[in-house]
């Protein structure tokens, strides 16, 4: 698919969609959860219904019922064969550690970009815990079997905090006695508090020591009816923000703006670039009548911001510094090397500098054909950025927005 963006002025209200980094967590806790879970708010991207799809593998029954997703299942970990984690890489790595709660052998692959992603993470850490596994050289396609007992043990957050937030769910369900994780360089720590949230929700006990130590402690596995309402996804709305700022007037609704997700910082950063956005409610509003400033940000923790923050660059007159590229290896593309690509075709100067993008701004988008190298962020990067160009932004492989946004050209 070929989405072609011309100059445009947005305006109106837009209602942002489900948070995927939510609903697919509150998949996994809805099938680790004996009795009915009610997710309110359902998100539908692409990553959304592959955590669906994983979950029905694994034994939970599904019904959709006024708009909700109705979730039944027993608590315990059925089925065995192929789990197909698609290009989630939550999925991948939450599921794993979930699937292996069973005694049943599992193959979990994926497609895309996901098969690029190393899991030596689970050849490291799975054995110590009862769980046999093999890679393929460190690479999906991945074969496990637990039962997974869980155990003090210590790892290395600075992979991915999904790793963590897998097996904290794991661990939350079977700990018969209390047990440490220990962790160190942990990255993306706002991921790992919409965990901790969300595990307190469905009734877990996990105490968070300064992010180094994660104390599990064992609780009554009771039958429960549980309702989850799924809160709006920042990630996306990133994109609509910046996309106000730069060529628009907009509403923007049902954000909660004291939300733990990671990207709600992209607020902090519009303000320091001086943005004309003010919260009225549970609604944001956001245009373009301020003239936009350089800034400086760190996106270590929230390193899906990178793309709609070069965009934001773009109309900054002056030089942008975003910290925290070495993040970005492990995406669906190389971020900082296609961000670098594509905007530089678009006549924006990126520069990667040790653990830096130098992004130089205000010099005007120029009109090309661009690729959003089958990455969701890129594709929606691009639009935003076209938004401002003398004519019309040509972006191929415009369908990667599904992972995320399927609704985001509409």
């Amino acid at each position: 698919m070929i989405a072609a963006i011309s100059s445009s002025v947005i305006s109106g209200a837009i209602t942002v969609p489900a948070s995927k980094s939510a609903m697919q967590r509150a998949c996994a806790l809805a099938l680790l959860n004996t009795g009915n879970t009610i997710i309110q708010n359902p998100g539908n991207s692409s990553d959304d219904l592959v955590a669906v799809n994983i979950i029905k593998i694994l034994g939970a029954i599904i019904t959709y019922e006024n708009d909700q997703l109705v979730i039944n299942s027993t608590g315990k970990i059925n089925g065995s064969g192929s789990i197909d984690c698609g290009e989630s890489g939550l999925s991948l790595r939450m599921f794993a550690a979930i699937a292996a709660l069973s005694s049943n052998a599992f193959i979990l692959n994926g497609s895309g970009s996901l098969l690029k992603r190393p899991v030596h993470f689970f050849d490291e850490i799975f054995p110590l815990l009862n769980v046999h596994v093999k890679t393929t050289d460190g690479f999906l396609p991945v074969s496990i079997q637990g039962p997974l007992i869980p155990a003090n043990i210590s790892i290395d957050g600075s992979l991915s905090s999904q790793y963590l937030t897998g097996l904290l769910f794991a661990f939350a369900k079977a700990a018969t006695e209390p047990v440490i994780i220990t962790v160190s360089n942990l990255k993306s720590k706002p991921y790992i508090d919409l965990s901790l949230q969300m595990l307190e929700h469905f009734g877990y006990n996990v105490r968070n020591e300064g992010y180094s130590k994660f104390h599990i402690e064992p609780v009554e596995q009771t039958e429960k009816k549980i309702i989850y309402y799924t809160e709006a996804d920042w990630s996306a709305a990133a994109f609509l923000l910046v996309a106000g700022a730069i060529a628009g007037d907009i509403r923007i609704k049902g954000l909660d703006i004291y939300s733990p997700q990671a990207d709600r910082v992209i607020m902090d950063v519009l303000a320091d670039a001086g943005a004309n956005i003010t919260v009225d409610g549970t609604c944001i509003l956001v245009n373009n009548k301020h003239i936009l400033k350089p800034f400086e940000f760190d996106a270590t923790d929230s390193p899906d911001l990178f793309p709609p923050l070069v965009a934001l660059a773009a109309y900054c007159n002056g030089i942008s510094i975003v910290k925290g590229i070495s993040r970005l290896t492990g995406k669906e593309s190389n971020r900082a090397e296609t961000l670098k690509d594509v905007f530089g075709k678009m006549g924006i100067e990126i520069l990667l500098k040790e653990d830096e993008m130098i992004i130089h701004g205000g010099t005007g988008i120029r009109v090309a054909d661009v690729s959003s190298h089958h990455d969701h962020r890129i594709a929606m990067a691009c639009a935003v950025a076209a938004l401002g160009a003398p004519g019309t932004v040509r972006i191929s492989d415009a369908e990667a927005v599904n992972k995320s946004y399927p609704g985001f050209y509409g």
